[in-house]
């Protein structure tokens, strides 16, 4: 009790997350530059598309997390691809006391944070073992990713909501 005789507000659980497992859903990697022959040393540009994707899944407090990964390498000489890798990279997490409001953006920011250094070292090996110097992605900002998919749902939604509304 509280010196002034009320009950001391409760205090909310703390969040448990636990990963039960991961794994890779799908993963290609093309490598155009042995396709057509090695000449020099080229310089690759990488250009890497995140998308991602949550889902509950058919027991309580379990969702399942994708990250989708398109890695491009272009050749900053010609322009002519080096590469591509595309890897869908998935866990499945047990997550408890995270208030319905919240739980939307727990699952896309927080769970893939924890899947990333898995994809990371994945990334790394497929490209070396394709011939090119392993790619260390650098960290990704998985909040930026969450609030630019948040503002083209946005955009999206007022598109459709003004091509239903005709003009007077």
């Amino acid at each position: 009790m509280a010196e002034n005789g009320t009950k001391a507000p409760a205090q909310p659980e703390p969040v448990k997350m636990q990963v039960l497992a991961q794994y890779i859903r799908d993963m290609s990697f093309e490598n155009a530059l042995a396709q057509r022959g090695v000449q020099g040393t080229p310089q690759p540009d990488v250009k890497v598309n995140v998308n991602l994707d949550a889902k509950k899944r058919s027991a309580e407090n379990q969702y399942e997390v994708l990250t989708k990964f398109n890695i491009a390498a272009q050749n900053k000489e010609g322009g002519e691809a080096l590469f591509l890798l595309e890897l869908e990279y998935a866990g499945i997490f047990h997550v408890e006391n995270v208030p319905e409001d919240q739980l939307h953006p727990y699952l896309l920011i927080e769970c893939p944070r924890m899947l990333f250094p898995y994809i990371r070292r994945i990334v790394g090996d497929v490209t070396r073992d394709g011939g090119f110097p392993p790619l260390n992605l650098e960290n990704i900002d998985f909040v930026a990713i969450y609030r630019q998919n948040l503002a083209l749902r946005a955009a999206a939604a007022k598109k459709a909501s003004e091509e239903e509304t005709p003009a007077n």
